[in-house]
């Protein structure tokens, strides 16, 4: 028998393997630090390899209330970060997805996708009507994941970024809440 429209919904389960969010704890950041410089590539990163000393990871200007992280059993394996594009009043209802990184071992069972997803909602959840990103032209997987997500390219500064010899393009990406 078919189920009316309007029908409460039981969500489905969990897969046991599905990838566990939850927002960032102070504790976190010896871990995402450590996450953060194992995941440091060019096709992402505009800024250099980390070397050491190496810094904490959280700062005044990003702190664990800013992060989203992923476990799968008891290891952290990914993390997003949300922030605000500009500090306008007249801008704080967007929210920018200011960073997101997955552990080698865990690409490819639904990290990433997963901490998008969670973003999206906690976006909405402080209130904001758009979300945002910034993303390497060449950066082919993250653009293909955005895009499956329902963010589009909203602008391109072709030419932004020499890394490594090479003139990437900035591109923009975004969707409504």
């Amino acid at each position: 028998m078919p189920t009316a429209p309007d029908a409460p919904r039981t969500p489905p389960c969990p897969h046991p393997d599905a990838p566990r969010i939850r927002p960032a704890r102070p504790a976190d950041d010896d871990a995402l630090a450590l996450l953060d410089r194992l995941t440091w590539s060019p096709l992402h990163a505009v800024t250099p390899e980390p070397q050491p000393p190496y810094g904490p990871f959280f700062d005044e200007r990003h702190l664990p209330g800013d992060h989203l992280v992923a476990e799968l059993g008891p290891r952290l394996v990914g993390y997003i970060r949300l922030g605000f594009p500009t500090g306008l009043a007249c801008n704080a209802h967007v929210r920018q997805i200011q960073g997101l990184a997955v552990a080698d071992e865990a690409r490819g069972r639904g990290v990433g996708r997963a901490l998008l997803r969670a973003a999206v909602e906690e976006a909405r959840r402080r209130g904001a009507r758009r979300l945002t990103l910034r993303v390497l032209g060449h950066n082919a997987p993250a653009r293909a994941l955005y895009a499956s997500e329902g963010f589009v390219v909203e602008g391109v500064l072709p030419q932004e970024f020499l890394l490594r010899g090479e003139y990437v393009d900035d591109v923009f990406m975004g969707r409504p809440l």
